[in-house]
């Protein structure tokens, strides 16, 4: 009998390698999505295919105002979404965002009495995201271990991130191994209604120049390319 997980699933490159991943790995999946007040639900959209596609148990879409507290360019529409690499942590950072969907993925995971939770967070290509790097995982896992009823039970909950050594020419390779079509996922920060990529973002650049690096065709649908 096969294990549930919750992987949470953004639609991106990453999330849905780590779906094909968790399948592979023989685990009966259950995908959460998040709708978080982000510029576009082009990548919501994207999620429901792949989830389709990889063959997930169910797949659910929550929903979190987080553009009610603001200070991300992803989620306030009068800031601008940089196009240029930067120092720093940049304006795309969202405040507590994979805290929060880590914490949704959690409770679900109680209620399925699941004891894994995957999630696609990257510490290599990650455009300097505090909650992208092993340290916020290992805390979160810590976090919930003694939040929830398994954990204080002994059973413990395990916070899954396989991609997070990982380059992204890596992730794809790895992706188009286990069979994943990435021209269903949707990256860009700012694609338009019909998902179709900027290709002037960072998430687009970091996106194309892995599949340069990975040597393989960018199956990415372009509004107009850099």
């Amino acid at each position: 009998m096969r294990k549930p997980a919750v992987i949470l699933l953004s639609g991106g490159l990453d999330s849905a390698t780590v779906l094909a991943a968790a399948r592979d790995a023989g685990f009966e999946c259950h995908a959460l999505s998040v709708s978080y007040g982000q510029r576009h639900l082009a990548e919501i959209e994207a999620a429901a295919r792949v989830a389709a596609a990889l063959g997930a148990v169910q797949h659910r879409v929550m929903d979190v105002n987080l553009a009610g507290i603001g200070g991300s360019s992803l989620t306030d529409l009068s800031q601008v979404v940089p196009e240029a690499p930067s120092t720093g942590i940049p304006s795309t950072y969202v405040p507590a965002r994979n805290t929060l969907f880590l914490s949704l993925a959690l409770g679900w995971a109680e209620v399925l009495e699941a004891h894994d939770i995957f999630v696609g967070v990257n510490a290599v290509d990650y455009s300097g995201y505090p909650d992208c790097r092993p340290e916020f995982i290992d805390a979160f896992e810590r976090l919930a271990t003694v939040a929830t009823k398994a954990g204080v039970e002994g059973q413990g909950m395990r916070v899954h991130a396989p991609l997070i050594d990982l380059g992204k020419d890596e992730i794809i390779k790895l992706g188009t191994q286990l069979g994943l079509d990435y021209a269903m996922t949707v990256s860009c920060y700012q694609a338009d209604g019909s998902g179709a990529a900027c290709g002037r973002c960072d998430s687009c650049r970091l996106r194309r120049e892995g599949f340069e690096a990975a040597g393989i065709a960018d199956p990415t649908r372009y509004v107009a390319r850099a």
